[in-house]
């Protein structure tokens, strides 16, 4: 009984209670709140299980001809609990196992390869459907949330459905007065006919702070309300649901609709947060919920993973406008098994999404993203030297982030403040609003603070950022000398400044909340708004002093040498590199996000620094650091085990605990097995020839048997109690008065992973890492020691990192 056998513990066994979710009573906590869900979410795997050859340990060692009640698998065996493991052997073998069974089939007959041919296409088309799913939700999301976020400041005339862009599109005021065409009116015009002085300004600030705040609430609310998995990022744990653990609920049909409301909601509300994460969580609900259209997808976990690995690359696909950066994104931060097809298929959902919102064209200047910039400028070699100094600000900063991110996080748990959702929304969103109003930086929406911060300043543009000295006489095309900055520039220098240091400290304590809640753009917005301080900075400095031996090569006077919005891109993606420690498919995303092609040595330069500084400080990223903060049984790929520890060191039952748990292979009865049962809440148990001999036969799962006898029971005459359980192929010999035997071979696993007790524990640490595994039975000189599951290995990672072993309890 000292033994915890599978990667969760059962919740007991009750009785009839196993057709997988279909209780109201899963309780799960999310940072914190203890939440109830819907169980209809995700249609259970249960009731869909036939048509499968039976899984016998590989597919090999099983018998065809089995002489029990279970000729056709039973509805419910070989699925799985929630919050447990998937065990990716078993599920791969019986997709190897149905794929054999179709192409033999597809020689017999027209309809066979009919069949054939399909069920190879329909991986294709569930892609086709995710991307345009995917696409045409992220087209919603952008364009509510543009117009709402214009709500906040006024209405237009023309149609209250315009956003402010919009509206001004068909009025025929100058260039420099497009924000200020008749059809817009702010609040304070709507209401008291003029948009002046103190009384104005005060109206307008109080209606920016009741929008702001009625918007996070209304979707705290929702949240709260009717899906609780819809708040966050969603990415940590769409990392944990790919490594194989299993969250009902989490991808359903009701996290998906409140997920893409809230999301707009939170969104226009102003706070610290941004729509790319939830929107990897977004097209995941849509290829977790299109997978039940397809049998092959419906009925096996391994296969459903892989179309959630192509889903996520679809969702950064349509959330930057980067379909090949979706999918380095996919590989690199959330897969944990990405085979050649899945790469493949990922990258076909992702053009899909693309081409989806690129027709849809939320923005109305036929880009992806908000912040679409072109710069032609080469950059210098020297540069190299600012770009490193944003590496190394991108690395402090996402170190710091995480740190006072996760511990406040960890104090939202602990504490009471866990226990108030939406009055912590409140008090935020106030705040954050009322900081945010009097500075026109912190007013706009990050995307579009983004967006200014990137651009690069031409002769018409009229913001402040470009209020540059003039005095020039001739100019060569588009290209602008390097001039002195004016006063608007000066100006938003302090309210960059200023905004700055609001988006730091406000960022650590917005994510988190129970509201969808991203982090690129808010990352992107505190690196954006230190690179173009910085750009300004060398570019004043080459300015007036371009006699310098460092300007004097390549930056004479008149020549337009530095780009501030350039330092701006290069500081975005230092910020997001240091948070997530991404490096690949950030360059990428960036690039594609830019068009800036000539800045990827910028852009490389720059994500390594902050991720070898970042490194430096703490190991883990913002993901890693929440999986670990939530306790999700998920075993880290990209960390080495050097420890060297043995097999026997781990297994259970340890020295002083009571003796294994095991089931003989034919000598015990219908009662003694639901004994077992009743009084352990492990999830399967090794099967041995004897107790005295403990030879292993093999592994039956706790589910698998509970379903078996209770079906037996209602389905096989002369079942009772003192009926004997048997596993192997040819009956024990029984007097003839004895009731009849239940014959469960077929639920046996014949070929379970074992070590031996002498294993090094890096070589068991690597079996469960590369091969999915839920447990692994440890033997000496061929007998039955103990076992060793998923939680123990998690366990003993953490205790050897000096963190306490029991917050891998995922509970």
């Amino acid at each position: 009984m000292g033994l915890e056998a599978l990667a969760m513990d059962q919740k007991g066994y009750r009785r009839g209670s196993f057709q997988s979710s279909t209780s109201d009573e899963d309780m799960l906590e999310i940072a914190g709140a203890s939440l109830d869900f819907m169980a209809d979410d995700d249609p259970p795997l249960d009731r869909e299980m036939g048509g499968f050859s039976s899984y016998n340990g590989g597919g090999m060692n099983g018998t065809s001809t089995m002489m029990d009640f279970l000729e056709e698998p039973l509805p419910g065996v070989g699925t799985y609990e929630d919050f447990n493991t998937i065990d990716w052997v078993r599920e791969k073998s019986r997709d190897r196992d149905r794929h054999r069974e179709i192409t033999s089939r597809s020689k017999e007959s027209t309809w066979a390869l009919i069949h054939s041919v399909s069920d190879a296409f329909s991986g294709w088309l569930l892609m086709l459907l995710i991307g345009l799913l995917a696409g045409s939700l992220a087209g919603l999301i952008d364009i509510s949330a543009h117009w709402m976020t214009d709500l906040k400041e006024g209405v237009c005339l023309a149609g209250f459905w315009f956003n402010h862009e919009h509206c001004c599109w068909k009025s025929n005021t100058t260039f420099t007065d497009r924000d200020k065409c008749p059809e817009w009116e702010s609040w304070s015009q709507l209401i008291l006919g003029h948009g002046e002085g103190a009384f104005a300004y005060i109206l307008n600030y109080f209606m920016y702070v009741i929008w702001a705040l009625l918007f996070s609430l209304l979707a705290v609310l929702l949240v709260k309300g009717f899906a609780p998995y819809a708040c966050g990022s969603g990415i940590p744990e769409i990392k944990t649901i790919l490594s194989g653990f299993i969250i009902r609920g989490y991808l359903g049909k009701w996290t998906l609709i409140i997920k893409t409301i809230t999301l707009v909601l939170a969104v226009s509300s102003g706070l610290s947060l941004g729509k790319e994460g939830p929107l990897v969580h977004v097209a995941c609900c849509c290829g977790n919920i299109l997978c039940h259209l397809f049998t092959k997808y419906r009925k096996n976990e391994a296969k459903r993973r892989e179309v959630l690995s192509a889903a996520a690359a679809a969702g950064v696909s349509v959330a930057f406008g980067a379909p090949i950066g979706g999918v380095l994104f996919s590989l690199e931060e959330v897969s944990y098994y990405f085979p050649l097809k899945t790469l493949w298929r990922s990258f076909f959902a992702a053009l899909v999404a693309a081409f989806t919102l690129r027709s849809i064209n939320p923005f109305g200047n036929s880009r992806l993203v908000l912040f679409y910039v072109e710069f032609h400028m080469p950059w210098h070699l020297l540069e190299l030297v600012p770009f490193i100094l944003l590496g190394i600000f991108g690395g402090l900063w996402g170190a710091f982030f995480i740190r006072s991110n996760i511990a406040w996080c960890r104090r939202r748990k602990t504490t009471r403040l866990g226990k108030y959702p939406v009055l912590e929304v409140f008090v935020v969103t106030a705040i954050t609003a009322i900081l945010a109003f009097p500075n026109e930086y912190t007013r706009m929406s990050t995307s579009e603070l983004i967006s200014e911060l990137f651009n690069d300043c031409g002769i018409l543009d009229s913001s402040k950022l470009c209020e540059y000295v003039n005095d020039f006489n001739s100019t060569k095309g588009d290209d602008l000398p390097d001039r002195a900055a004016g006063p608007g520039v000066y100006t938003a220098m302090w309210q960059l400044a200023l905004a700055l240091i609001m988006k730091v400290f406000i960022t650590i304590f917005t994510f988190g909340m129970k509201v969808p809640s991203g982090l690129f753009i808010p990352s992107m917005a505190v690196g954006a708004i230190a690179g173009r301080l910085l750009g300004v900075a060398v570019e004043q400095l080459a300015y007036y002093h371009h006699d310098w031996a460092i300007f004097s090569g390549w930056c004479s006077q008149g020549a337009d040498c530095i780009t501030p919005g350039l330092y701006a891109m290069v500081g975005a993606a230092a910020c997001l590199g240091g948070v997530t420690r991404m490096t690949v498919s950030l360059v990428v995303i960036m690039f594609e996000l830019t068009g800036g092609l000539e800045y990827i040595v910028p852009l490389m330069a720059a994500a390594m620094t902050s991720k070898w500084v970042a490194d430096a400080i703490g190991r883990e990223g913002i993901y890693d650091a929440h999986i670990r903060l939530n306790g999700y049984p998920f075993l880290e790929a990209k960390e080495e085990f050097s420890h060297k520890t043995l097999a026997m060191d781990v297994m259970r039952p340890r020295r002083n605990d009571p003796p294994l748990t095991v089931i003989t292979q034919d000598s015990m009865t219908v009662e003694d097995v639901e004994t077992i049962i009743n009084e352990t809440t492990y999830s399967g148990y090794p099967v041995v020839v004897s107790r005295e001999s403990q030879r292993l036969v093999g592994f039956v799962l706790r589910r698998d048997l509970i379903i078996s006898i209770e079906n037996a029971r209602k389905k096989q005459d002369g079942i009772v109690s003192t009926s004997v359980i048997y596993f192997t192929d040819h009956s024990p010999p029984l007097p003839p008065s004895s009731p009849s035997m239940l014959k469960l071979r077929s639920i046996l696993d014949l070929s379970p992973f074992t070590v031996t007790d002498q294993t090094p524990m890096e070589i068991v640490v690597d079996i469960f890492r590369k091969l999915g595994l839920r447990q692994c039975l440890v033997t000496h000189n061929g007998k039955l020691l103990g076992i060793i599951t998923k939680k123990d290995v998690l366990k003993h990672i953490a205790q050897l990192a000096n963190q306490d072993p029991d917050s891998i309890l995922f509970n």
